[in-house]
């Protein structure tokens, strides 16, 4: 019987963020540059298990922030979303981990970060809601105090996919 080996590491591996260095996951991919308009990932996938039921919920987080004289490398924000939700957490806590991870890193103007997420405890068991999915926010800067900022945000996210 190998199924507890085989547990055990997709244990390992759904709560692989406990274990990641977040200066390594960085590299030095710190750059300087005069840049100070709205950078935006948005769509990232992501997987976790919740921490009051150890079932999955998954979902894709949209993250943005306005340069004050840095920015990170494109690859970098995926892997940050990345390394909050492989651990067990709330949704709530995730995305603000991942908003006061890049202020702490870049010191920018502002961050946004919104999470959507589909939570198999509410589809599987207790309420039974396959559709219902829950939406959080965390607003640092400008995004928090100007208006105008905050909606570019949102309707950058609210557009549809491009395919290319």
């Amino acid at each position: 019987m190998r199924t507890p080996n085989r547990v055990a590491r997709m244990y390992e591996e759904l709560t692989a963020g406990y274990h990641v260095d977040p200066q390594h996951l960085i590299n030095d991919a710190l750059f300087d540059i005069s840049y100070d308009e709205m950078v935006l990932v948005r769509d990232i996938d992501y997987y976790r298990l919740c921490e009051h039921h150890l079932l999955p919920f998954l979902g894709k987080a949209h993250v943005a922030y306005i340069p004050d004289g840095k920015v990170i490398g494109l690859s970098k924000i995926p892997r940050i979303v990345e390394m909050f939700a492989r651990r067990l957490q709330v949704q709530e806590r995730m995305t603000q981990q991942i908003a006061e991870f890049l202020e702490e890193t870049l010191h920018p103007l502002g961050v946004a970060v919104v999470a959507e997420g589909l939570h198999m405890c509410a589809a599987m068991r207790g309420v039974k809601k396959a559709n219902a999915r829950m939406v959080t926010s965390a607003m640092k800067g400008v995004f928090k105090d100007n208006q105008a900022t905050r909606e570019e945000f949102f309707q950058n996210i609210a557009r549809h996919q491009v395919d290319f």
